[in-house]
């Protein structure tokens, strides 16, 4: 049985990659899992391709709202910066295990099959697209 906001195989949840420019650019990787955006920062374009690996750094949690934000994040407020939304649509998740995330991408530049797969630490993962 599942708990309030916990998600089972093949429902689709919401997706969206923020292009954040802060004090570097990087990417947001978001996915709404158990009623909260679970979010990545990744340094680099995310991955539109099989054998494209990146790093995607585990941050802290954000509200489902988020998901529709863009706009500018004043200096002297945690993030400052531009955030504009890069990519947007649905995911489903195939598989959840502690060290490994795999799901379906449905948006409008990232579609396919990807994993996050952690790697070092409970932070550092690899985001990449698999078949």
């Amino acid at each position: 049985m599942r708990g309030k906001g916990e998600m089972s195989g093949g429902e689709e949840r919401i997706y969206v990659i923020h292009k954040h420019q802060a004090t570097r650019l990087h990417w947001d990787l978001r996915l709404e899992m158990n009623g909260v955006l679970k979010s990545w920062a990744v340094p680099k374009e995310p991955p539109a391709e099989k054998g494209l690996r990146r790093l995607a750094v585990l941050v802290e949690d954000h509200p489902l709202e988020y998901a529709d934000f863009e706009g500018t994040i004043p200096e002297g407020q945690y993030g400052a910066g531009t955030v504009e939304i890069w990519d947007k649509g649905t995911y489903s998740l195939i598989d959840r295990k502690p060290h490994k995330i795999v799901f379906e991408i449905k948006g409008k530049r990232l579609k396919g099959r990807y994993c996050l797969l952690r790697f070092k630490g409970e932070k550092n993962w690899l985001f990449f697209k698999t078949k």
